[in-house]
Formats: structure tokens, sequence, C-alpha cells
């Protein structure tokens, strides 16, 4: 998963788009990676407020007033969002993965609740691949940096800024560090 915003953080500010691709899923104690980009959602959401930091918004490349005029409802979005989740866990368990979690999570459930009632989520199913790094390497956190990781479990994608390429990338950042022993 990968957000983007026009500011730091929800309510007062607009999530302006957001990225979900699936990495793989648990059998057991099985992780069964699978292309992140078989399957795949994308919205690009109409603000929620006037308020805006022009250089949060600027990481994005989005434009306001497009968003404006064009961006989904948001309560639509996470409708979207949700059902989409569901059709692609079917019977398994989802859980939102993110790096660094805590800034997309704070999103994502954020706008779950306000817009859809209900997170896919729960209140707490997700994995921070920045403390799953640092435990697997044995590491402390503030050496989990993409800049400090080895390169081979670095996805060889470029990190866009665009919330889909993205959420792409991070799946197969998760998808390595799942074979890091």
């Amino acid at each position: 998963m990968d957000i983007e915003a026009d500011g730091p953080i929800p309510g007062p500010y607009s999530m302006v788009s957001f990225g979900m691709a699936v990495a793989g899923r648990m059998t057991g104690k099985v992780f069964e990676p699978v292309d992140p980009q078989l399957h795949t959602f994308y919205a690009e959401l109409r603000p929620i407020s006037d308020d805006h930091v022009p250089e949060a918004l600027a990481v994005s490349g989005l434009d306001r007033e497009t968003l404006i005029r064009e961006g989904a409802d948001p309560a639509e979005a996470m409708k979207g969002a949700a059902g989409w989740i569901r059709e692609v866990c079917g019977n398994s368990t989802p859980v939102m993965a993110a790096y660094p979690l805590s800034y997309d999570w704070m999103w994502m459930y954020w706008y779950f609740m306000r817009f859809g009632g209900a997170s896919p989520f729960g209140h707490s199913r997700c994995l921070d691949l920045k403390t799953f790094y640092a435990a697997r390497a044995g590491v402390p956190v503030g050496w989990a940096t993409k800049r400090q990781m080895p390169k081979h479990l670095l996805s060889s994608r470029p990190h866009t800024h665009n919330a889909l390429d993205d959420a792409v990338e991070q799946a197969e950042l998760l998808q390595n560090l799942m074979t890091l022993t």
C-alpha cells in the first residue's frame, strides 16, 4: 500500500491518491508470492478540505484543481477499495503492508473509518516493512533504511511517488523480505 497526501495529517488535509498491490498470501506458515502487477487498485481522490501544503501536494505531481473537478468521491473510493480487498483476499485475511507503515496506515485507517464506516484491515492487521526488515536482519530500526538495506532486497522499480507504482515497489520489497533468513 502507498498513499499520497496534501498535508501531514488526515482531516484538516486530504489524501490525494492511494495504490494497493497484492504481494502474496500466507498458506499456513508459507508465503506464496504473486506478481504484484496482477492485482492492483488505484484511486485519485477529491480533496476533503480547502487546506493543503503546496510542497506536500507537489510530491505526488497531482494537480489540485484537477482533483477537485475529477477526483473520486472519498466515500466511493473507500467503498471500491474495500470491495476490491474482499475480492482479491477471498477467504484470506487481509494485511496492509507499507514502508513506513505509520504514515500510510494513519491515512488509510482514517479514510476507511470516516468514509467507509469500517476498515477491511480491522484496527491492527498491518505490517511495517521498516520494522520487519530490522527484526529479520537483526539491526536497529534506525538502520532499517532503504539506503542501508542490501540491494538484493530492494525492488528494481524506481520510487516515483505515484501511489500505485510505489505500492507495487513495496509489494516486491515485502516478497524479498519474506525470503530473508
